[in-house]
């Protein structure tokens, strides 16, 4: 059954991992920076998205491949790592590419399908599964009340990554600042890819 308790409880859970720091926000920030805001909006629309298609995948029951084959979990792992390696490196020396037309933020359908080598949204996704799901609704309203709350708070939450980077970027104009901050991003990136790798 759904009641306010639950609604209450599922969205203190979604703002709270969705507002925490992992892949996405790092990219976020980074993508903030590096384009602003406005030409950050696909990314921040393709992980909304991603998330739902994940979250009403898993309560429909994909869940069960982690349990059957945890090894699969492993092996995102290793995509995930990987890709924010390349990440890291992409952003090293980007700041001076702002103004030309080689780099470009991701794709609403990229930042969507990252989330699914995105061990952190994994477990967001079962978690949501496992201990939210009102299991005594039909199963499509249940999955519609996960997936529209997941869209509602997912937004909102991670937007606010997006408006920090491109709010530091308006007071970023000094040659050295820029390349110690694209460092420090890229550092991050990695220790975020080495953090999911081996947790």
């Amino acid at each position: 059954m759904i009641t306010f308790a639950l609604f209450s409880a599922l969205s203190a859970f979604y703002f709270t991992m969705f507002f925490t720091p992992g892949p996405n926000n790092a990219m976020l920030t980074a993508s903030g920076m590096k384009f602003g805001f406005i030409r950050t909006l696909p990314h921040l629309i393709g992980i909304p998205l991603g998330h739902i298609l994940q979250i009403g995948l898993t309560c429909f029951g994909l869940a069960n491949l982690f349990l059957l084959y945890p090894q699969v979990q492993f092996y995102m792992k290793i995509l995930c790592f990987f890709y924010l390696v390349y990440l890291g490196w992409k952003m090293i020396g980007s700041f001076s590419m702002v103004q030309k037309e080689t780099g470009r933020p991701l794709r609403f359908y990229e930042a969507s399908l990252f989330q699914f080598i995105n061990p952190k949204a994994w477990s967001i996704a079962v978690t949501v599964a496992s201990g939210f799901f009102p299991t005594d609704e039909n199963i499509f309203i249940g999955v519609a009340f996960v997936t529209i709350t997941a869209a509602v708070i997912c937004f909102p939450t991670i937007s606010l990554w997006a408006l920090f980077g491109s709010g530091l970027r308006k007071f970023v104009t000094d040659i050295k600042i820029k390349k110690i901050i694209e460092y420090l991003l890229a550092v991050l990136l990695v220790l975020t890819g080495l953090f999911i790798l081996f947790k």
